[in-house]
């Protein structure tokens, strides 16, 4: 028998009616007397039982001595969650948890219609659950009345602080009471929960459960390695594989949530989306399929990551790795919960095994590595399942089945009969898919010292490659040359697979290529005699290893290639002491003064780069042609007069005019002659 000795006496009946035979950890902390007026800071792992636990809390600051509420009218108490589904689900248990109790409670929630909600709001409530943009609407528009507020609750507080609802939290409890009880209840404490607890709660008791030290103990996490090809095929058999009740496949977009729903929906899974471009009444719809048992797998992103209990949860999938390893926590976390067993498999491509191994370290989970299961490991287990299933140890449950019975009995042997009852079993589910096996060993040992720090080793190019032949390719990062279209065009020219292929040395007009000494002779018969691949590439082998000491590195901005080591002087540098004097004044050093700095050399093109002498001639001999029909050009002596000239007036001395002709060169003169030389 549970003891709920502290709780209030509704509670307790409603928890002894619910079945509730032990409480979990936080939830038997807020039974203690000392907590019944104080304020409290609570971290406790996922599913832990957090929403029953600040019920029981509140129900001594809102009951007190009285077995039932009275009329409802102004709230008692707001309950704030990060999320539509989290605040949904809360209100849902604290409706059985207070039912005893009479509480009438209402909801405050983005995406649904905010009519009905404030005429709930009107007609009264005990206690309030929403999302903080909605209940801030409430506020302004003056259909949320704080005043007689007792218990402001924040659930997943670090998740609502980063979605980025740290104003809207704050203006909340600004405009509850101050005499109010504030409860945080959060699964990490970072310093910004912290500090907002520090300024809206008054000596809160910081309570911390033991199951906060060991992370998800009943979740077995499992990380199958698989190649990219093969990611979606790995999705499904897991799904075979386990066949759980429940099971939940996370997704980084929108996008790759409504592809992996067709590619499911396809292969006979029943099946339902959950993202954030789905309206609330749909995403409600889903959760309450998975619910009632009419979905067995959800497809969904992030959005459902935090807070959703899904009844006999018992698989987590991540299709996509998430980007941090609190994500993948709060993931995980879906399964296991109350004590129940879960397991949590994470989907890792090879090439993001070491994404997945940073991830499972900074959560402190150890995995067991994997393959994904092969076909033949889903059949076997459909065969455990099927020996096992309980319909071989029933009996016939009426006369009419056993007449059936019988009747099949007499007309089919058994051989026909259990392929029968196979191929039934078999059609309803979806057939396996075949999947290549990945190595598990680590395409790279860890890089360790003599003083066993693995990163006081500088990084060295395939250490593990073996015997290799260096080959010059005549491209280069001025080329915009890159090994992600490099490889793949040196294994279809030169017949090689990317394990043949070890480092590659990039320079500014050139690419150095180290290949398997097993593969280069037929690499160079690959590419023929003259040598030469696709976009126009020439390949030469190299008789030695290059020194990439003595090759450049790229050019700087004015063109020159800039080595390791000191940079070569420019011929056209100033010389120390002989610099221009800069924008704040003369300089006042001998250079200036003397006026040697204007003894600096001329920079002389290249003369390559020079023009020809005939080609300047020729300017300077069209330039004066110019000047002797139009005039030279005067400098300006003061304002242009208004008035212009017409055409065959008479000429004002020392103004050449403009006459309408034939320019030198082709082209008639079109317009207004003007007196002066445009």
């Amino acid at each position: 028998m549970t003891d709920l000795s502290g709780a209030v006496p509704a509670i307790a009946s409603a928890l002894a009616r619910r079945g509730y035979e032990t409480l979990t950890p936080v939830q038997q902390a807020m039974l203690d007397p000392g907590l019944a007026t104080a304020d409290a800071l609570v971290s406790a792992q996922t599913g832990s039982g957090k929403t029953v636990a600040f019920g029981i809390a509140m129900a001594r600051t809102l009951l007190s001595e009285e077995e039932r509420f009275g009329r409802a009218g102004a709230p008692l108490a707001l309950v704030i969650a990060p999320t539509r589904e989290l605040a949904l689900q809360v209100k849902r248990e604290l409706d059985w948890l207070f039912a005893d109790a009479g509480a009438v409670i209402a909801a405050g929630v983005g995406g649904m219609d905010i009519r009905n909600e404030r005429r709930a709001l009107e007609r009264g409530s005990h206690i309030v659950v929403g999302t903080p943009g909605r209940i801030c609407d409430h506020i302004r528009r003056e259909a949320l009345d704080l005043s007689a507020l007792r218990v402001a609750v924040l659930d997943e507080a670090d998740e609502m602080l980063d979605l980025g609802f740290r104003e809207d939290l704050e203006f909340i409890l600004d405009a509850a009471p101050q005499t109010r009880r504030t409860l945080m209840f959060s699964a990490t404490v970072p310093a910004s929960i912290a500090k907002l607890a520090k300024s809206y709660q008054r000596d809160a008791v910081r309570i911390t459960t033991q199951a906060e030290t060991r992370q998800h103990v009943d979740i077995e996490y499992r990380a199958l390695l698989v190649t990219p090809s093969d990611r979606e095929n790995a999705i499904v058999n897991v799904l075979r594989y386990y066949e759980a009740a429940n099971a939940i496949v996370f997704c980084a977009t929108r996008a790759a949530v409504n592809h992996l729903t067709a590619r499911l929906s396809n292969r006979n899974f029943s099946v339902v989306a959950l993202s954030g471009e789905l309206s609330q009444n749909e995403r409600t719809h889903a959760l309450q399929a998975m619910r009632d048992g009419r979905a067995r797998v959800c497809i969904a992103t992030d959005v459902a990551a935090r807070g959703i209990d899904l009844p006999g949860l018992e698989l987590v999938i991540h299709a996509d790795l998430p980007t941090n390893s609190e994500t993948l926590l709060h993931r995980s976390g879906r399964t296991g919960r109350a004590g129940r067993k879960g397991v949590s498999a994470l989907v890792v491509p090879v090439n993001q095994r070491r994404k997945a191994e940073r991830l499972l370290a900074g959560a402190a989970v150890e995995p067991v590595w994997a393959n994904a299961p092969s076909a033949d490991a889903v059949n076997a287990r459909d065969e455990e399942r099927l020996f096992s299933d309980p319909v071989f140890s029933e009996t016939a449950r009426s006369e009419e089945e056993q007449g059936l019975i019988d009747r099949l009995a007499a007309r089919f042997d058994a051989s026909t009969l259990a392929a029968a009852f196979v191929a039934l079993h078999r059609g309803r589910q979806s057939a396996p898919e075949d999947i290549a096996e990945v190595s598990l060993t680590p395409a790279r040992k860890p890089r360790e010292t003599a003083s066993g720090d693995p990163a006081s080793r500088p990084l060295t190019p395939r250490g593990d490659f073996g015997p290799a032949v260096w080959f010059s390719l005549s491209v280069g990062r001025k080329q915009r040359a890159e090994p992600r279209w490099l490889i793949p065009t040196l294994c279809r020219n030169g017949g090689l697979t990317k394990q043949e292929i070890g480092a590659i040395k990039m320079q500014a007009d050139e690419t150095f290529v180290e290949i398997s000494a097993d593969h280069a002779e037929r690499f160079l018969e690959k590419l023929g005699k003259d040598r030469m691949m696709e976009r126009g590439i020439r390949v030469t082998r190299l008789d030695a290893v290059p020194d990439f000491r003595n090759f450049s590195r790229g050019t700087d901005e004015d063109g020159f290639t800039r080595r390791e080591g000191p940079r070569m002087d420019k011929p056209w540098k100033e010389k120390p002491g002989k610099e221009k004097p800069g924008k704040d004044g003369p300089r006042q050093d001998a250079a200036w003064k003397d006026g040697s700095w204007k003894d600096k050399p001329r920079r002389e093109l290249p003369a390559q780069d020079r023009p020809a002498k005939a080609a300047v001639d020729r300017d300077a001999d069209a330039r004066r042609m110019d000047d002797a029909v139009w005039g030279s050009p005067k400098p300006k002596a003061g304002p242009r007069k208004a008035e212009t000239q017409r055409a065959g007036a008479a000429e004002t001395p020392g103004k050449p005019y403009r006459k309408t002709g034939d320019r030198p060169g082709g082209g008639k003169l079109r317009g207004k002659p003007s007196a002066k030389r445009g």
